[in-house]
């Protein structure tokens, strides 16, 4: 698979997650780290810290980082779940030679990244990786503890548990003695904020009860326990994955000590909505394990319905908020909120997709925009791009109100895009395909090619005068990727 040498990622959290001035962001974790109170532990090769903006998390994850304080390791791997991006049974790995926080630059551990490229699991996932917070923030505070150090940042999709088996022992295959292991995760987030209210009375002592009964099952090593504990409480514990291939990979005489809890709830005094925050210290000397799985793979594309479960009352529903939204802008020339339409957003419209809008006017296309890599909510992609296809695509004029009623609307949602190497992986009629040479990129979506009829070929020709390249371009130099997509809409034009 191509790479790009030489790039480094640019995290962009200074001036929103902490402050933007390096001295002052110094001296704040210096703060933390002083005041925590922990004493160095030679002993401890993994840690688990949670990822808030530092004036929330930052003295709890300080805890965490000062038992490591001063050391120096072979390499740092810092697990995050994703935030943005459905991969499901997928681990980002990064498509960089290093990371830049304003502390200063970060080597990626490019040696180690190779070697994880080899395993099914493991991949580079277009979106995933730069400015995803759960592994960002940890960058600072680690620079701070440890100096310059060599990084493998990771970005966990979402796993099954055999998937969290096999990610456990890739890594086991790969690491050495002197390296320490990081697992990003924020424990609770409850209120309504987060569509989690299990409790109304005494919220403290529930959160706390719910949070260390999840500790539990970390302190026993117990990655299954730990899994099956979330689902039947519920808890929103959001790096569930990244700890539970943590505490897979840890051998019996592995010991887990909590060194900090605390809420946000505590932090402020707002307990209507409050997240948990833990600081973890595991004493654990890695020793590399042969790997059961075989190292050499064909590029996975997930189709889109193994990403994106959407049961036909929640597309009845984003059809209808794509309409209203629009039938509401011409009312008030404004962008709506969902409450504001009457719809009730359902856990199937909060799926973080890419997603197109397209409007047909008697099934002659009228107006189609949309995002490809995805970054938020299926449903609130769907308003901002019923609005786009109606009123900002430059093909079209922007649509009268009277032209509404003769239009039908298209949603296509969207699996999370994976590189292949090269065209000849491309399916034409299942895939969508983006193609990028240097700055310059296209995409076509999956319905595009059968309905103009056109060949392989043809297809990239077409895409790549659309990236404003010549005819030919796509032959050398390109890198593609491709993605599925669910496709429904208000008549014959959506497909099934």
């Amino acid at each position: 698979m191509k790479r790009s040498p030489g790039m480094t990622y640019m995290s962009t959290l200074a001036g929103y997650w902490y402050t933007a001035d390096e001295a002052e962001l110094r001296r704040e974790l210096r703060q933390y780290l002083d005041a925590s109170g922990e004493t160095r532990d030679d002993r401890v090769g993994a840690l688990i810290l949670p990822h808030a903006g530092y004036q929330f998390s930052g003295a709890v994850a300080a805890h965490g980082a000062r038992v490591v304080e001063g050391r120096s390791f072979s390499r740092v791997i810092v697990m995050g779940p994703t935030h943005r991006v459905p991969m499901r049974n997928m681990i980002a790995v990064p498509d960089a030679s290093s990371y830049q926080t304003i502390l200063g630059q970060l080597p990626i551990d490019e040696q180690f990244v190779e070697r994880l490229r080899r395993y099914p699991l493991f991949r580079t996932v277009p979106g995933a990786m730069p400015g995803e917070h759960s592994i960002e923030i940890e960058f600072p505070l680690l620079q701070v503890a440890l100096g310059t150090f060599q990084l493998v940042p990771l970005v966990v999709g979402q796993l099954d548990d055999a998937a969290v088996r096999e990610a456990a022992d890739c890594l086991l295959a790969e690491l050495d003695s002197n390296t320490l292991v990081v697992a990003s995760t924020d424990f609770t987030h409850y209120g309504p904020r987060f569509d989690y209210v299990p409790f109304v009375t005494n919220v403290a002592e529930n959160l706390r009860k719910l949070d260390l009964g999840a500790f539990e099952f970390i302190q026993r090593r117990d990655p299954n326990g730990f899994r099956r504990y979330i689902e039947r409480t519920g808890a929103t514990i959001c790096g569930r994955d990244p700890v539970a291939v943590l505490l897979a990979m840890l051998p019996p005489e592995a010991e887990v000590r909590l060194l900090k809890y605390d809420t946000s709830g505590q932090i402020t005094g707002d307990w209507d909505n409050s997240v948990s925050y833990v600081a973890a210290a595991i004493r654990v000397r890695w020793s590399p394990k042969p790997l059961r799985y075989p190292v050499e793979k064909e590029p996975a594309v997930h189709t889109a319905s193994e990403v994106l479960q959407i049961p036909a009352d929640d597309r009845a529903a984003l059809l209808s908020l794509a309409r209203k939204t629009i039938e509401f802008y011409f009312a008030h020339r404004r962008k709506p909120t969902a409450a504001e339409l009457g719809i009730k957003i359902t856990p199937a419209m909060r799926q973080i997709a890419g997603a197109f809008v397209t409007l047909h006017k008697h099934g002659e296309l009228r107006g189609c925009i949309g995002e490809i890599f995805p970054t938020r909510a299926l449903y609130e992609a769907v308003m901002d791009h019923a609005l786009n296809a109606a009123f900002k695509d430059y093909r079209f004029p922007p649509l009268a109100e009277s032209e509404l009623n003769e239009c039908d609307i298209e949603i296509s949602a969207l699996s999370e895009p994976v590189e292949v190497p090269s065209s000849d992986h491309i399916e034409l009629g299942r895939h969508g395909i983006v193609l990028q040479k240097g700055s310059r990129s296209a995409v076509f979506l999956p319905q595009v090619a059968p309905e103009q009829g056109w060949d392989l070929p043809t297809t990239l020709t077409h895409l790549a005068l659309k990236a404003g390249l010549g005819p030919d371009d796509w032959r050398q130099g390109c890198r593609f990727y491709v993605f599925e997509a669910v496709v429904f809409g208000e008549s014959k034009h959506a497909t099934k």
